[in-house]
């Protein structure tokens, strides 16, 4: 199910730090990548696609992704799933105070061998 229990899509967080601990560079890496799946507006401003976006939460780069992106276009969802995963990326899950700047994350490492 890619909602939680409140209605809100399940958001995960890929975080700039790999399973070993290591920092994952280069630094810019969610920007990059967001990039790849975003678009110009009228304005000529980059839009990024809808459930995926560039954030910082507790002083780390990462990138949000909504899980609804997993039903509405299957291969960005794959696409970045699979730069996680060869980039051996942490994973987490977006615990609902942390959607406004507080709370904590669980990790969703066992859960994205299903998705």
């Amino acid at each position: 199910m890619n909602t939680t229990e409140s209605g809100r899509s399940r958001k995960l967080i890929i975080l700039g730090v790999r399973e070993d601990g290591s920092r994952f560079r280069p630094s810019d890496w969610s920007e990059r990548l967001s990039a790849t799946l975003a678009s110009f507006g009228p304005d000529h401003r980059l839009r990024y696609a809808p459930g995926v976006r560039p954030r910082i939460i507790r002083g780390q780069k990462c990138l949000e992704v909504d899980a609804c992106l997993q039903e509405q276009n299957p291969a960005a969802y794959e696409y970045i799933m699979a730069f996680a995963r060869a980039n051996r990326l942490r994973i987490e899950e977006l615990a609902e105070g942390e959607r406004d700047g507080e709370g904590t994350s669980r990790s969703a490492q066992g859960q994205l061998s299903h998705a």
